[in-house]
């Protein structure tokens, strides 16, 4: 049954397919991203705006470390595809294994680093001021979960790598669900402030990580491992490396976006601003899941017809995804354009029951949010084509340009920007730095993916 799964990639109707795959994977999303976007609203109106803040700071620390995991997963899980695609099944089952070795290696190594200079890291992260304490606070419990929640993520991209959609979209739900029930309880309940927030955090990561661990000692996956294959392989190693390092690389850019935004927002307006862009950021990972879904759904089906030499399904496969995500990102668009301050509502209580400094900093976000969405959300029909254009040539095994087009709109573009457009525009320069970044990185995609289709998806085609 499992076989017949994997092999339906290079068979079944793309049109079908991708929704068969990218439905599965983008409520996976959507409830992982509800879980961010319900546990930001528990903690914006149990504790407060300052929590709210504490945690955008603390999220690109732990997500990073989480994310190397994340990395390791699409690394191997390209490998896999295409192993599988040729037929090629003791790789697969060697790949699975060298990830497992890598992600144990690597993560408990970051987490020990992550505890050790947390009392550096938070201040450089923006957690300065009013701010510091309840980061620590939730920094430090949030971590000792995020080896679990590693080696959780890496099982999930392998999961969707077999061609088991539906298994890795529960395996995104299980988290969810327990820790809102968690949230619930340990917030609201016993009033455990923002250590119940973390704890409730870490006890989701590990009911998604005893679900995966299931998942792979049962009859539903392919990939039965044994000790040998836990063995390091150097020229996997590389692979795996060279591929998730797009991965990588790309939460690497995004926690030093973090970094610079919470500073740059710090300095301009305080704890405020910070949670402005706490509220804009929660939007940024919710809003876009269909997005991310079509992208997820693309990835295994991109690689499984690619090392079967299928190209003209390649080039479908390329053209649906991108037609898909283009639709559901104009909706995403519209909505955001026409309801900013009903989300923000959302996120932030003006209870009068709260303190005066609480009340005054709530009412501020409150005021001031709608518009920076606006501006940051600007190009959103658009980054479709950059989106699959960058997971195309991470699925087919090319590093370094997967790496270059997944780094261009944050690392080549976004960042500069924000570095020099506030220094004339003020705040409006940090938010107009996200639509111009946005159009600079679509326009080079563009460009090399073209190419690439030209060169090698046509002129190359045995099908």
């Amino acid at each position: 049954m499992a076989k017949v799964s994997s092999e339906a990639l290079g068979s079944e109707p793309i049109g079908k397919l991708l929704i068969k795959q990218a439905l599965p994977a983008s409520i996976g999303i959507l409830v992982m991203s509800l879980n961010v976007l319900i546990d930001s609203i528990f903690v914006g109106n149990w504790i407060g705006s300052i929590a709210f803040a504490s945690i955008n700071v603390v999220l690109p620390v732990s997500f990073f470390i989480g994310s190397l995991g994340m990395a390791i997963g699409v690394g191997g899980s390209s490998i896999i595809s295409r192993a599988l695609g040729s037929n090629n099944k003791e790789k697969a089952l060697h790949t699975f294994g060298n990830q497992i070795s890598l992600g144990f290696v690597f993560m408990i190594s970051l987490v020990i680093l992550g505890l050790t200079f947390a009392d550096d890291i938070i201040p450089k992260f923006g957690g300065k001021g009013d701010i510091f304490e309840p980061a620590k606070i939730y920094y430090t419990i949030i971590l000792y979960g995020v080896p679990i929640l590693g080696f959780a993520m890496m099982g999930n991209t392998v999961i969707r790598a077999e061609g088991k959609p539906k298994f890795a979209m529960i395996a995104m739900i299980i988290p969810t669900v327990s820790n809102l029930v968690m949230d619930y309880v340990f917030i609201n309940v016993m009033d455990m402030g923002m250590h119940g927030a973390a704890w409730a955090t870490t006890g989701s990561y590990l009911a998604c990580f005893l679900y995966v661990f299931w998942f792979f000692n049962s009859k539903n996956s392919e990939l039965k491992i044994n000790f040998r294959h836990f063995k390091l392989q150097k020229e996997i190693v590389s692979e795996i490396a060279s591929l998730g390092g797009v991965t990588l690389a790309r939460q690497a850019v995004v926690s030093v976006t973090y970094l610079l935004m919470n500073n740059i927002l710090y300095n301009i307006g305080q704890e405020g601003l910070v949670a402005v862009y706490a509220i804009i950021g929660r939007m940024l990972m919710f809003a876009l899941f269909p997005v991310f879904g079509v992208t997820q759904g693309f990835l295994p089906i991109a690689g499984y017809n690619y090392g079967a030499h299928q190209y003209q399904r390649v080039r479908e496969t390329i053209n649906t995804a991108i037609t898909y995500a283009a639709v559901v990102a104009t909706l995403v668009f519209i909505g955001l354009m026409i309801f900013p301050a009903e989300i923000t509502s959302l996120f932030i209580s003006d209870s009068t029951n709260l303190a005066p400094k609480e009340l005054a900093l709530n009412q501020y976000v409150l005021s001031h949010t709608a518009e920076p969405m606006r501006w940051v959300f600007a190009a959103t029909p658009i980054i479709a084509l950059q989106l699959i254009g960058a997971a195309y040539f991470q699925a087919v095994g090319k590093a370094v340009p997967a790496l270059l087009l997944t780094l261009s709109r944050q690392g080549f573009f976004f960042i500069p920007l924000v570095l020099i457009l506030p220094q004339f525009y003020g705040e409006l320069g940090v938010w107009i730095s996200f639509p111009i970044a946005d159009i600079l990185a679509t326009i080079v995609t563009g460009y090399f993916l073209n190419k690439e289709i030209r060169t090698k998806l046509i002129t190359s085609d045995v099908s």
